[in-house]
């Protein structure tokens, strides 16, 4: 059980490096700062959950290893280049079987994509990366992106699509206080767990003080 342990440590230990250096140039939202926080954020999670620890860890590290917006929106490079990886550490099949499912399905694609899979593990990770998605890191994230893809700001002219399917998703470049309306705002409904319902109530009020604040100096009140 000791030796059980060790390995599976030094398998997480070795993909924190090698997440660590894949992502060394990676956009500020999507960086390795942002997969050790939903990476902290799952193990917290799945302290009030039933799941393989192992699998959240690998999984929640692993979740945006090559993220398909920067991949011409190849949705199956992640799980490759994951795969590729495990394999090369000689991680057990089943796990990496899970891990390329988790990385398939874990993000939001517009709200209404059909998850095919769904898993524990896959709930924990998912609400830690749509956590670091709200709230005032969440809000940064937005700036970031949106400054990364050169969109607007706000564009009063330009109202926020609430139904898009997948791809008009994918290939949006509507201004960056509509994410907000089109995904941030939706997050907090669509969580899976206690935990993350909790926190999301909180950081959802900040991103809703925010946008008070921001329309109210948009348009002059204050």
């Amino acid at each position: 059980m000791l030796i059980d342990c060790m390995h599976k440590e030094n398998i997480i230990a070795q993909t924190i490096a090698f997440v660590q250096e894949t992502l060394q140039h990676a956009e500020g939202g999507h960086d390795w700062f942002h997969i050790e926080r939903v990476y902290k954020n799952a193990l917290l999670i799945a302290k009030e959950e039933t799941v393989d620890e192992f699998v959240v860890s690998l999984g929640a590290l692993l979740h945006d290893i090559a993220d398909a917006k920067f991949h011409y929106g190849d949705e199956t490079v992640g799980p490759k280049v994951a795969r590729d990886f495990l394999e090369s550490i000689a991680v057990a099949e089943d796990v990496i079987v899970h891990v390329e499912q988790i990385i398939t399905n874990i993000s939001f694609k517009g709200g209404n994509f059909e998850q095919p899979f769904t898993s524990p593990e896959l709930n924990v990770i998912q609400d830690a990366d749509r956590l670091d998605a709200i709230g005032a890191i969440g809000i940064a994230r937005t700036f970031n992106y949106g400054g990364f893809k050169n969109h607007k700001l706000y564009d009063p002219a330009i109202v926020p699509k609430l139904n898009m399917t997948k791809e008009e998703y994918k290939k949006s470049t509507a201004p960056t206080i509509n994410h907000f309306y089109e995904k941030l705002l939706l997050l907090k409904d669509k969580m899976n767990t206690n935990t993350g319902r909790r926190i999301a109530a909180k950081r959802h009020k900040f991103m809703e003080t925010f946008l008070e604040q921001f329309f109210a100096e948009w348009n002059g009140e204050i």
